[in-house]
């Protein structure tokens, strides 16, 4: 475990042992296809009492996530298709695999572990809360980055080698915050990229500061979105990519939401299995450590800055609003203001909660990604950052205002803005997220953020519903435990 004041700890990697006979398909072959399934569910538990509460259009379950485990997690992991792709599975969406569907949390573990043996394991870590990370501060895409890798860590056993950038939203600062994290490469799509993809999906080089570099592997677009969106009009899967790869000598990468198998397409595992155990010969199937272990990046390319797969306009799905969702969106803009002007104020309480006690506040925060893991005492934490000796009653403060960064840090999941509708699931989940932040500093320092949280949502309104920010987050606020049972007043 790292400890108060260490440094990030640096990339091990074992140097696989690759046979004669697989460097030559690695060389040789005249179609090579990697696909990566980026599997994510946003922290759907209720903050209060860490349970998700029922979802309606999850039946028969109870929820999207047992529905989707059901679908597509569990018969992939069955099937041992893991194994033979690239994969990331969010923190969030892994810790709620290890509590309550183990088996299957032990065979992505497994699937990892056959590559390690092979060589080079397959598994890429995620930033923590699938945070928009170019829209993040740079503070903020530090902890988001190493509670990811610390996340890895603790479920998969080693260092992870690459990082899956959420929605693959992208900026330079971003990848050299993930380059002084000890990682060494992601992956973008084609549209997010400038110059000759002359060794298709790479791996390329992206010039950093100071003369240092980055890898990226691309996605091709077009192909990964067939898979995505058209499936079933793909025929019997091998023959489609048979056909699709024709006359590519190069890597060709397929990236998309893994969730596209079994859940988005009912036919997708299936699809999958055939597509990696193909029935008709004519490409070969790598993972993408396994490729970038025998074709080291030499050409550069240029990233487009604050791009994203999801989004046509660059960030404004997650920010001002635009097109790529119906409607008025203007909402998306009042509820990023919002966050935004409350993650400060949660942040200025901290440090003043934290000034004369703790000597680096921000490295706490970021180390007590082992006390979320369970994997230290939260009060033995504080003593080792702590400038002098604390009252119990001071931890106790303390350990509240980490608990409140912590719900801080999920409120910013990009699912909150994604969709079309303010009073929708997804924007409800990241406001019960702030709501139960502004609760526990409130408790750990007195101050009351919860009226000018709720002023700055009102002018947010549902075109569905009518609703207003403002009174959402008024009956997220009631309905809280122990609540009075009247809603702040603004």
């Amino acid at each position: 475990m790292v400890r108060a004041g260490d440094p990030y700890p640096p990339a091990e990697h074992p140097k696989p042992q690759i046979t004669p006979y697989r460097r030559f398909l690695l060389s040789e072959s005249s179609a090579i296809l990697a696909v990566h399934g980026h599997f994510y569910q946003p922290p759907r538990e209720d903050p209060w009492t860490g349970e998700i509460p029922p979802e309606p259009g999850a039946e028969p379950y109870r929820n999207f996530n047992e529905k989707i485990t059901a679908e597509c997690y569990r018969p992939l992991a069955e099937r041992c298709l893991l194994e033979r792709i690239s994969f990331n599975v969010g923190p969030t969406l892994i810790a709620w695999l290890a509590r309550h569907d183990p088996e299957t949390y032990r065979r992505i573990l497994e699937a990892d572990r056959a590559n390690v043996a092979r060589g080079v394991g397959n598994a890429l870590a995620q930033s923590a809360h699938h945070t928009i990370l170019p829209l993040a501060r740079r503070r903020d895409k530090i902890t988001q980055v190493y509670w990811g890798i610390k996340s890895f860590q603790h479920r998969f056993g080693r260092h992870p080698r690459g990082m899956w950038l959420p929605e693959m939203a992208v900026d330079l600062t971003t990848l050299e915050v993930l380059a002084e994290a000890g990682l060494t490469f992601t992956i973008l799509s084609s549209e997010q990229v400038r110059g000759a993809l002359t060794r298709g999906a790479g791996p390329y080089r992206v010039r950093l500061e100071a003369n240092a570099y980055f890898t990226v592997f691309v996605r091709d677009r077009d192909l990964s979105n067939q898979v995505s969106f058209a499936m079933p009009s793909l025929g019997p899967a091998d023959r489609w990519a048979k056909e699709a790869l024709r006359g590519r000598s190069q890597l060709t990468l397929l990236a998309m939401d893994g969730e596209t198998f079994g859940h988005h397409h009912r036919e997708g595992v299936d699809f999958l299995e055939r597509l990696l155990r193909p029935q008709t010969p004519g490409y070969e199937v790598v993972t993408l450590t396994e490729y970038l272990r025998a074709h080291p990046p030499v050409e550069e390319i240029e990233v487009i800055q604050n791009t994203a797969w999801s989004c046509a306009h660059g960030l404004a799905r997650w920010s001002t609003g635009c097109a790529c969702t119906p409607g008025d969106s203007r909402w998306k803009a009042i509820l990023r203001a919002a966050m935004d002007l409350l993650s400060e104020e949660i942040d200025a309480a901290y440090l003043d909660l934290t000034h004369g006690r703790i000597g680096n506040p921000w490295r706490l925060r970021d180390e007590y990604i082992h006390v979320i893991l369970g994997a230290m005492d939260a009060r033995s934490l504080l003593r080792e950052f702590a400038d002098r000796p604390l009252s119990s009653e001071v931890e106790q403060r303390l350990l509240l205002a980490l608990q409140a960064q912590v719900h801080r840090q999920r409120m910013f999941a990009s699912c909150g803005w994604f969709f079309a509708d303010l009073d929708g699931l997804e924007p409800r989940l990241v406001i019960r997220q702030a709501a139960r932040a502004i609760e526990l500093i409130q408790e750990a320092t007195g101050i009351n953020l919860a009226d000018g949280f709720r002023r700055a949502l009102a002018l947010a309104r549902s075109e569905r519903t009518g609703k207003t920010g403002a009174q959402i987050f008024d009956e997220i606020w009631a309905a809280r435990p122990g609540a009075r049972s009247h809603a702040t007043s603004g």
